[in-house]
């Protein structure tokens, strides 16, 4: 008696994220609604505000910024260490991540992060919250068509289309219109263009780790994030002198102390907004979200930039490229060259 032949293969559908930039095909279950995930993406836009404003006023206030940028990765990573005693769904993220053969690379996505706060801490007090953030913005959509077309985002490779470059563009753009009005001088410049190289910093940040959620949980993405970006800001405040100079003086406003938990928060935002609509879309809807705030911020804080009306022009500009992006955004993807390989997990 003859078998009946095997079923064929299911053929991927060109909504199927294309194999990762490895050539390992990554099929993910979206956690989120779309609109849901950028709400929450959003919200963690506001939160980069606030904690930009806080860590840069701790730092200030301490005597050196580097300060601000240990205490904000340590008390983060002394959350995510509370979290994985305490929570067996979490250590059982990270213990999935033996099993998940990712590339070394994938791991580093802490660095990105390590990079925007310790820019943070120097800039914010010289760019103001608005500016720092705006220039974020282009360094985070050039990063992120990059980072998307190159397919090292769970979501799989996602095409060069107009509306994703216009809106790409409109985020540079948008540094240009809130440096009107404003003295251009040579550490002007040179402080825009290092927070623009943040930004691109922040698209392999998000990329990376959403590689590692999709592998296994946001949680595991959230906590090797600080687990890799806390040394090197330890490093860089050791090597500045922050812990053999003159003691720090610490401030007694409690909300100081809050970059840690709002980093927790931010880095979650983003890994759920990177495994629902990629890179760039994460990036730009992020900045909507801290430009509400951070316009709210330098109005508001004592020695604030007020608001201005070309850093309002640059918000709304950002804003509406965030838009643009995500124009015809479910028929962007790159169709897959081939059948995703046998076993392929979807993890969710």
């Amino acid at each position: 008696m003859s078998r009946p032949p095997a079923p064929a293969a299911p053929r991927p559908s060109p909504a199927d994220p294309a194999p990762s930039a490895t050539g390992a095909p990554q099929r993910v279950r979206r956690l989120l609604p779309a609109w849901l995930a950028l709400l929450f993406v959003g919200l963690g836009g506001a939160a980069a505000a606030v904690q930009g404003a806080a860590n840069a006023e701790l730092g200030e206030r301490a005597g050196d910024p580097t300060i601000a940028a240990a205490v904000n990765n340590v008390g983060g990573s002394l959350l995510i260490g509370l979290a994985v005693l305490a929570l067996p769904s979490v250590r059982a993220g990270l213990a999935a991540l033996r099993h998940a053969r990712l590339p070394w690379w994938a791991y580093l996505g802490g660095l990105g992060g390590a990079t925007i706060v310790l820019l943070g801490a120097y800039v914010v007090p010289v760019l103001g919250v608005a500016l720092f953030t705006i220039a974020g913005v282009a360094g985070s959509s050039v990063g992120g068509l990059a980072v998307d077309r190159a397919g090292l985002a769970p979501v799989g490779r996602l095409a060069l289309t107009g509306p994703r470059l216009v809106g790409a563009l409109l985020g540079v753009l948008a540094v240009g219109l809130a440096q009107l009005g404003q003295p251009v001088g040579d550490l002007a410049l040179g402080l825009v263009a290092l927070t623009v190289a943040g930004g691109v910093g922040i698209a392999l940040q998000s990329a990376l780790n959403g590689r590692v959620s999709a592998a296994s949980s946001p949680a595991a993405g959230v906590a090797v994030n600080f687990a890799v970006g806390t040394p090197v800001v330890l490093l860089v405040a050791a090597l500045a002198g922050a812990f053999t100079g003159p003691a720090p003086t610490w401030p007694d406003a409690w909300y100081l102390y809050t970059g840690g938990l709002l980093g927790v928060g931010i880095v979650a935002s983003l890994v759920v907004g990177v495994r629902v609509v990629g890179v760039l879309r994460t990036g730009l809807v992020a900045v909507a979200g801290q430009l509400g705030g951070a316009l709210l911020l330098d109005a508001l804080l004592p020695g604030g930039a007020g608001v201005r009306l070309p850093v309002v022009a640059g918000a709304l500009l950002t804003l509406l490229a965030a838009l643009v992006a995500g124009r015809g955004a479910r028929t962007t993807r790159v169709a897959a060259a081939g059948a995703p390989a046998a076993g392929g997990r979807l993890v969710g």
